[in-house]
């Protein structure tokens, strides 16, 4: 499957609701003009409707441009939308996650607030 897993590959959501009915052209452009990267980098575009129903993957596998589309049949897709427009950056496992139709995206530090402060240093005895 072409959305297998590779350190190399980066995801990118894109940050506001798209109209699904762009194709191979529509997308590149998004990716070119609204996220400012090169589509034909190898890196994984995700696209989502309004209605959070449907999404498209846009990727290029080394021989040309590839679309994978999903339509949900109950729930909706996560809202990775955020509010200054920058595009929200995934792992290939939260990719996978989201296309499963996972509410999951509340990240957390693994790290409390208390445990990241420096510790001073020990007082001369």
């Amino acid at each position: 499957m072409i959305l297998t897993p590779n350190a190399a590959r980066r995801v990118f959501a894109y940050p506001a609701p798209i109209d699904l009915r762009k194709g191979y052209d529509g997308l590149y452009g998004l990716v070119e003009q609204g996220l400012r990267c090169d589509p034909m980098c190898g890196d994984l575009y995700l696209f989502v409707n309004e209605a959070r129903k449907a999404c498209k993957v846009l990727l290029w596998d080394g021989s040309g441009l590839c679309i994978f589309a999903k339509r949900l049949t109950l729930g909706t897709f996560a809202k990775l939308w955020r509010d200054d427009g920058q595009p929200v950056r995934l792992t290939q496992r939260e990719l996978a996650m989201f296309l499963e139709g996972s509410t999951f995206f509340a990240r957390r530090p693994v790290l409390t607030p208390d445990m990241q402060k420096p510790v001073a240093p020990a007082a001369p005895a």
